[in-house]
């Protein structure tokens, strides 16, 4: 909550039928160890469906198509990283003021994403999809409200799509190819911001 205005966390539907919720696990579960033994590229519907033991159907009406099931496996990393900005202690999470807020998410996004890199990467939405994922639309909704906070009257929400840009994860694994680091990155969002608050 920033300013009064709530943001709900974006995670994995609950209202199924236990079935749907016991087929939707094992399918989760199918995934993540193709994940941990081949990679995200091994990830598709005909191998997941494979592993689990189920029709490629079965796949499809629980996610949609593979980008819907990469970013359902994504889900639980992605809860705690909202939980972590949204509720969890400063200067992350509330307790600290906005300016100190956005220091520090940029390079908690930047670590959040590595740490599942080979995931985010995969689970890149189509450009006309990207600003349309759950949990982008709070983060952008979340860093808008803090750049609010501190510069009122600016457009907070074309900023907030700019600073994201920065740490955007593709952008991110192209400097790193060349062996750019993190820390590198780290710094390039918080002179960024010194740029701008100042």
């Amino acid at each position: 909550m920033i300013d009064g205005t709530p943001l709900p966390l974006v995670g994995p539907q609950s209202a199924l039928r236990a079935d749907a919720v016991r087929n939707r696990a094992l399918l989760l579960e199918a995934a993540a160890e193709l994940a941990s033994e081949r990679g995200a590229a091994a990830i598709t519907m005909e191998t997941v469906a494979a592993a689990a033991g189920v029709g490629k159907g079965t796949v499809s009406r629980r996610f949609g198509d593979r980008n819907g099931l990469l970013q359902a496996l994504l889900d639980r990393s992605e809860v705690l990283f909202q939980e972590a900005f949204l509720s969890g202690p400063p200067p992350l999470g509330p307790g600290a003021d906005a300016a100190a807020r956005l220091r520090a998410f940029g390079p908690a996004l930047l670590r959040h994403e590595h740490a599942h890199r080979d995931l985010y990467l995969a689970a890149e939405p189509t450009p006309e999809r990207r600003f349309s994922v759950p949990a982008r639309q709070l983060r952008h909704r979340h860093v808008a409200l803090l750049v609010r906070a501190v510069l009122p009257g600016a457009d907070a929400e074309l900023l907030a799509h700019t600073l994201l840009a920065s740490v955007d994860v593709v952008l991110v694994d192209h400097f790193l190819r060349p062996g750019a680091s993190l820390e590198r990155l780290e710094k390039g969002w918080h002179d960024l911001l010194d740029r701008l608050l100042h």
